[in-house]
């Protein structure tokens, strides 16, 4: 139940984040033939698109981590025999939980902050909030660190020589 939940919120965050980082080629393209054209920049660019790539980044970590997409080496570890690769990988996902459970811990003080002190980026024709993008790292860094969990058990629960599979974000194996 679980995993078939996370599976779609990670999809839809990451639909999320395709739309936001297609519509953000499309200012960036609008900003360069102003700048070049008509030499009037759109307002706001550096600010917008500053905040789009930290949005985009945390809300496709989900789908990344829980799809087998994040950066995974195996020049060593494919040498190994099934056992040692199942601990090495459930060692590797115990990491990630406290890595992205560090970061999500840690970004709890500056959303707050953020949102309390009312904190903008960038000055005079645009000014964009950035609790925003604060409290969607809060939620990107949970569910990273709820997917590298989720692996970690199944890579448990698993039957010993199995071999290592990635659902590519059905939810499913």
């Amino acid at each position: 139940m679980i995993t078939r939940l996370n599976a779609w919120v990670a999809r839809a965050l990451l639909a999320v984040a395709a739309i936001l980082a297609f519509l953000t080629c499309f200012l960036v393209c609008a900003d360069v033939i102003g700048r070049v054209a008509f030499n009037h920049p759109v307002k706001g660019t550096p600010e917008i698109v500053s905040f789009s790539i930290v949005v985009i980044c945390f809300l496709q970590a989900p789908f990344a981590i829980r799809s087998g997409g994040m950066i995974n080496v195996t020049a060593v570890t494919s040498l190994l025999p099934p056992g040692m690769q199942r601990a090495l990988e459930v060692f590797g996902c115990l990491l990630g939980v406290a890595f992205f459970s560090l970061l999500c811990w840690g970004s709890y003080e500056p959303a707050l902050h953020a949102w309390t002190s009312n904190e903008f980026e960038g000055e005079g024709a645009l000014r964009v909030p950035v609790w925003p993008a604060r409290y969607i790292v809060i939620v990107g860094t949970f569910l990273a660190a709820l997917n590298y969990l989720l692996i970690a058990l199944e890579r448990l629960r698993a039957a010993p020589g199995t071999a290592i599979e990635h659902d590519n974000g059905a939810g499913h194996h």
